[in-house]
């Protein structure tokens, strides 16, 4: 018998006009611990059917009113899960084909039945009633995980395509920004060549070798080698402010300057970082531009910084800065760097700087002359226009006697004419 931890009971129906027979099959089969359910009547099993589900129903074959095939026929209908078990005296080949087509019999048992394959019979038929449900019930929670993951893929799909919409949506922004400041570096390189001719000539050399560095530099991220690139450009932006004359004195005749015009070229940076700002706020560019003439021994302007507290993109724009103004042949280029290894720049970006540019890619040095310094032999290093836009002289090409001639011929010297660019 089953005791009150075990699981309840299955329940069985047995259908047998015969009292005696349903009494007997009520009795084995409750010892064996199934909850069984009699009836005598195959009409009364029928609503007993339909009012709950059985385990299994066992039923004999030969009844009046309804065959016991017919009420499996019938159970079938109503109840597919449940086990059918069909009793029968008369076991022929007819009886046996037509409960397989009909009724989908699952076993047959002969009377007079045996003890032990009755209740081995029963217990298969309900064992196989509870993997029926079982699998049902994991077919329906399949269907509804297969379900739910449907969902879930459709969801997700839904969301990477959203994202990679933002994605895409990001680098055409990206790339607008990217296109903008550009531009914006053009045009105030444009501003410096309009305003000075020789600062835009260093600031273009000064972001040639920028860009050289940033590319070799593998200690920098990459917002640190874009910001170094950009604050090639930037970094002189603000001597604008500066008069040209006070600019011409600080190249020809440094000591003729005024306090009030040294203290305007050396707080250069900061207008610089201040105007940057309105084309790239990122912090690391506007440091870069700040600190790119301060000196590692702290001699610099125009915070005082020395050694590490100076920000490393300065310090790597120092180097270019410092040779670009310097006015140095590239052959001097490396026992310069050295020199000053330690003194005025940080020796990691000295090293990075040579690495990069190997002497032989630096720019030549560029000297600002006026038009009547012009001497034969020297080599211009932008060309020279007429008032009406004709070019005179292109760059790179050595003057003579005959083309300076040819360029005072146009009315080009007056008191207030252009300086030009030679190289050295």
């Amino acid at each position: 018998m089953p005791t009150p931890d075990s699981k309840p009971a299955q329940e069985l129906l047995v259908v047998d006009d015969e009292p005696r027979v349903l009494a007997a099959l009520k009795e084995v089969l409750e010892r064996q611990g199934f909850a069984v359910c009699a009836s005598p009547d195959p009409l009364r099993a029928i609503e007993l059917v339909r009012q709950r589900e059985f385990s299994a129903v066992l039923t004999d074959h030969l009844m009046p009113g309804m065959s016991g095939m017919d009420l499996l026929v019938e159970c079938r209908r109503l109840r597919p899960r449940t086990t059918r078990v069909l009793i029968t005296a008369a076991l022929s080949l007819p009886t046996l084909v037509e409960a397989i087509n009909k009724g989908e019999i699952y076993r047959f048992l002969a009377k007079p039945w045996l003890r032990e394959e009755l209740i081995a019979t029963v217990r298969n038929a309900v064992n196989r009633h509870e993997l029926v449900v079982q699998n049902e019930a994991l077919m329906t929670e399949s269907n509804e995980l297969n379900r739910r993951l449907a969902e879930a893929n459709a969801s997700l799909a839904a969301q990477v395509g959203q994202l990679e919409r933002q994605r895409r949506e990001l680098d055409a922004a990206g790339r607008e920004l990217a296109l903008r400041c550009d531009r914006s570096l053009e045009l105030c390189s444009r501003i410096l060549a309009t305003y000075d001719p020789l600062l835009a000539r260093q600031t273009k050399a000064i972001a040639g070798i920028a860009e050289r560095m940033a590319a070799a530099a593998d200690f920098l991220g990459a917002e640190e080698r874009e910001a170094l690139r950009r604050a090639a450009w930037l970094c002189d932006l603000g001597l604008i402010g500066v008069s040209r004359e006070t600019l011409h004195h600080f190249r020809s005749a440094p000591s003729r300057l005024s306090a009030t015009d040294l203290a305007a070229l050396q707080n250069h940076p900061v207008y610089s970082q201040t105007l940057a700002a309105y084309i790239d706020e990122h912090p690391a560019l506007g440091e870069a531009i700040r600190g790119h003439h301060e000196r590692f021994d702290g001699g610099g302007y125009p915070d005082g910084l020395s050694g590490e507290a100076i920000p490393r993109v300065a310090r790597c724009l120092a180097a270019a800065v410092w040779f670009v103004e310097s006015g140095l042949a590239p052959a001097e280029a490396s026992a310069a760097l050295q020199a000053e290894s330690g003194r005025a720049l940080d020796p990691s970006s000295a090293r990075l700087f040579l690495a990069a540019t190997r002497q032989e890619s630096l720019p030549r040095p560029v000297r600002e002359i006026e038009l009547a310094e012009l001497r034969p032999g020297m080599v211009l290093a932008s060309g020279i226009y007429s008032p009406h836009g004709l070019l005179l002289v292109g760059e790179g090409q050595p003057l003579n006697s005959s083309t300076i001639y040819k360029i005072r011929s146009h009315n080009l010297v007056d008191p207030d004419g252009p300086r030009l660019l030679v190289y050295t």
